[in-house]
């Protein structure tokens, strides 16, 4: 497709009758690395749980997740991205994932899920597509993902997932200010926080530095496609970090992914299922 053409909008039902098919074909071995599942399933009553899913460049991970602690009920799973990383092949995986779940923890109908998404996302819409396949951009994948999972679904940006978590849960808790969060993967994501509120969709690792995409050079998967060593790869990351320290003066810096943050690689699980509560609580009214 020419670059000056802008990738077909995906159909939403089509997306979805797709991912169900998929979701529902069996699968020699899906490569989740989870491991057995328990006897019998955890029980829950009287917790608020939710289902989180992290989704990224390379892999998908999920747990439900103890809204009041930030623990993780149960398995964790994660399985590779699928290439190409479709809408409906994501979403498929996400199904799978997510069946496994309910099977494993006691989970009412109505427990919502919250994926993190590489994505500029706004009223469950992905608007951007920079590490995953362009049948993203302008997909309603919301509505999607509730068609194929017959419960409540609400998407946020990856790294603004993981913020929340770090800001509820981790370092950044009780922190006034402007504190920023980084994270290093597969791309380089970016959550801005000023006295604990989010300032949703900031996508940092786009903005410009010696003419291309800093994450091109501060994403931890630059590292390795470069051959650089770690000295040489964190000179270009903290190159990063001082734009970014320039236009913001955050008073704390929080970095995830190679450089794991409190939650470690858990906080994008954990803060996607709290912001998916939390927004449907607000859908609810």
């Amino acid at each position: 497709m020419p670059k000056d053409q802008p990738a077909p909008v995906a159909d939403t039902d089509r997306v979805a009758r797709e991912a169900a098919a998929l979701a529902e074909a069996p699968v020699e071995d899906d490569q989740d690395k989870a491991g057995e599942a328990p006897a019998k399933p955890i029980v829950v009553e009287g917790r608020r749980v939710g289902i989180g899913v992290d989704v990224g460049g390379s892999g998908i991970k999920a747990a439900a997740v103890d809204l009041d602690t930030g623990e993780l009920i149960g398995l964790r799973h994660r399985v590779p991205t699928p290439q190409p990383s479709t809408p409906a092949a994501v979403c498929a995986s996400i199904a799978r994932m997510i069946r496994k779940i309910v099977k494993e923890v006691e989970l009412e109908d109505e427990a919502p899920v919250g994926v993190g998404f590489p994505a500029v996302v706004i009223d469950g819409v992905t608007k951007s597509a920079a590490n995953v396949d362009a049948g993203w951009v302008d997909f309603d994948a919301d509505g999607a993902l509730e068609r194929v999972l017959k419960r409540p679904v609400h998407m946020i940006n990856d790294a603004d997932a993981a913020g929340v978590a770090e800001m509820r849960f981790g370092i950044g808790q009780g922190e006034r200010g402007t504190v920023f969060l980084i994270t290093l993967g597969t791309g380089t994501g970016s959550a801005l926080f000023f006295n604990g509120m989010l300032v949703p969709n900031l996508e940092l690792g786009h903005m410009e530095i010696r003419g291309r995409d800093a994450e091109r050079r501060s994403a931890a998967v630059a590292r390795v496609r470069r051959g650089l060593s770690w000295k040489a790869w964190a000179a270009d990351l903290d190159e990063h970090l001082l734009a970014i320290e320039k236009l913001f003066s955050p008073r704390l810096f929080i970095i995830g992914g190679v450089v794991p943050a409190t939650l470690r690689n858990d906080a994008g699980i954990v803060g996607a299922a709290m912001a998916a509560a939390e927004m449907e609580s607000a859908r609810q009214g």
